[in-house]
C-alpha cells in the first residue's frame, strides 16, 4: 500500500483494493483486526470464500 497510515487512509486503500479485486462493494469489505498494524484481518459479505479463492486465483476482473 502506498497510503499512508494515518487517519485510516491505509485501512481505506486496502478495503477499496479488496473491494474492487473480488467485485464488490466497499461496505462489504471491513477491516477487523489489525487497525493499527501492518498484518490486518478482513471480513467479506456478498462474496462465498470459495469464490473468493476462485477469483484471486485466476486474477480475473470482476467487471
Amino acid at each position: 500500500m502506498a497510503a499512508p497510515p494515518s487517519r485510516g487512509c491505509a485501512n481505506d486503500a486496502v478495503v477499496t483494493l479488496i473491494a474492487d479485486t473480488l467485485g464488490v462493494a466497499r461496505p462489504n469489505v471491513r477491516v477487523v483486526s489489525g487497525l493499527s498494524s501492518r498484518d490486518k484481518v478482513v471480513e467479506l459479505s456478498g462474496v462465498t470464500a470459495r469464490e473468493a479463492e476462485r477469483r484471486l486465483a485466476a486474477g480475473e476482473d470482476p467487471s
